[in-house]
């Protein structure tokens, strides 16, 4: 599996900090920010994470309210003849476009199984408006499209139809109740210009409260190498030269999305919105396309080999 990844990066031409519960500062001026399979040999200690970047609110998480009862999440669908037949994928769409109108409730802590984080964040933007939101859902939607198109069953743990959120171990629970063969949420980063490239985030090996991710780990690293394969070949993407020294693969014990699982399951940040080469990409809806057909290519493949 290592050569299919080495293979995949050594074929592409040049062409998020991390994602879901945490996300890259934005440059002064930008909108608010938020924040990978069988892994290679080795993969590099993992970066330092960074400070989520959220919409101000007038109070705390403390303070704020709880938020209403969450709408059910989408019945999966699918499900048809075809190779994927039987197998159930859920596709986490990162932030929602909502949240920067009930900043109050993202802002609540929620407990991640090693501590506590805000429920949710913002996310980021291009420096031309183009939310992170926005380019998470839509690919999610295309993702799912491809996949059920070869007969299985998805599930998207929202579909930008909730006030906010969902909350970050919500959004793992989703996955769980549904007993999901994988699970992969969908972001962009929002990092420095000139910081550019692709990386999957992995879970590590964590327990604590409700996280014990020990099972969950190895097949998460495989699901995260091939999804980074097939996406570099799809796209012709560059892996992150940012994040997980040059390898596209980051291992981090801080996102509740991750922690909370009991299936397999990653992050991908597919690009940098704050680079101009990199938003580019993610701003072009044929790039998109390239994107999902990448991600539902590596998801097809790991759920395949188990």
């Amino acid at each position: 599996m290592t050569a299919l990844l080495l293979a995949a990066v050594a074929g592409c031409d040049d062409g998020d900090g991390p994602a879901g519960d945490a996300k890259a500062s934005a440059p002064p001026g930008g909108s608010p920010s938020a924040s990978a399979g069988r892994a290679p040999a080795a993969v590099p200690p993992s970066s330092p994470p960074r400070e989520a970047k959220k919409a101000p609110s007038s109070s705390g998480p403390s303070d704020s309210p709880e938020p209403p009862k969450p709408s059910a999440p989408p019945a999966g669908e699918g499900g048809g003849d075809g190779p994927l037949h039987g197998k159930v994928v859920v596709i986490d769409p990162g932030h929602n476009i909502h949240n920067q109108q009930h900043t109050a409730e993202i802002d609540r802590s929620v407990d991640i199984g090693t501590g506590r984080k805000e429920c949710d964040t913002t996310g980021t933007s291009t420096n031309s408006g183009y939310a992170e939101a926005t380019f998470s859902l839509d690919v999610a939607h295309r993702i799912r499209s491809i996949l059920q198109a070869q007969g299985a069953t998805v599930t998207l743990t929202h579909d930008g139809d909730r006030p906010f959120g969902p909350c970050v171990d919500e959004r793992a629970a989703i996955g769980n109740k549904a007993h999901a063969d994988a699970a992969l949420s969908v972001h962009a980063d929002g990092a420095a210009p000139g910081q550019r490239g692709v990386h999957v985030i992995l879970p590590a090996k964590v327990k604590g409260g409700r996280a014990d991710t020990a099972p969950i780990a190895d097949p998460s690293k495989e699901l995260g190498e091939r999804v980074l394969g097939k996406f570099v070949q799809a796209t012709g993407s560059i892996p992150s030269n940012y994040v997980g020294h040059n390898t596209g693969l980051d291992v981090r014990s801080d996102l509740g999305g991750l922690n909370l699982s009991t299936v397999p399951k990653v992050f991908i940040e597919c690009g940098n919105m704050r680079d101009p080469q990199d938003a580019a990409q993610l701003t072009d809806d044929g790039w998109r396309q390239k994107a999902a057909q990448g991600i539902a290519d590596g998801i097809r493949d790991f759920v395949l080999s188990r």
